[in-house]
């Protein structure tokens, strides 16, 4: 069983960056795919980017350039998103996830990132 406990979000204005961080309790396995996804009101939820434990990564096309996913090479079970030039249509709440090589889905509780002026 892994937990999943995100932190970093907040109110920022357009054009100004976050950094979300990303701690699981559990064992992350080398198939494992880490990764960050958001929901906003009245939208389904969706990928923003995600990282294997061999480090390759896979964005989204609307963050692409903007967010950067990383893990914690020393401590493999914390990763993170950078977000940069955010804009209005970034704001959501952002979810850490860990899916297992079974498809199995493990989620943190959420954070909500808000972008506004």
């Amino acid at each position: 069983q892994v937990q999943l406990v995100e932190s970093g979000g907040g109110l920022v204005e357009p054009g100004g960056s976050l950094r979300l961080s990303c701690a699981a309790s559990g064992y992350i396995f080398s198939r494992d795919l880490m990764g960050w996804y958001r929901q906003a009101p009245g939208k389904e939820r969706e990928l923003v980017a995600s990282i294997s434990t061999g480090g390759s990564t896979n964005y989204a096309d609307s963050v692409k350039g903007r967010f950067t996913i990383s893990r914690d090479n020393a401590k493999n079970t914390v990763f993170f998103l950078q977000m940069n030039n955010l804009k209005s249509e970034d704001t959501a709440v952002y979810y850490c996830n860990v899916r297992r090589s079974t498809g199995f889905n493990h989620w943190g509780q959420g954070t909500q990132v808000t972008v506004s002026s």
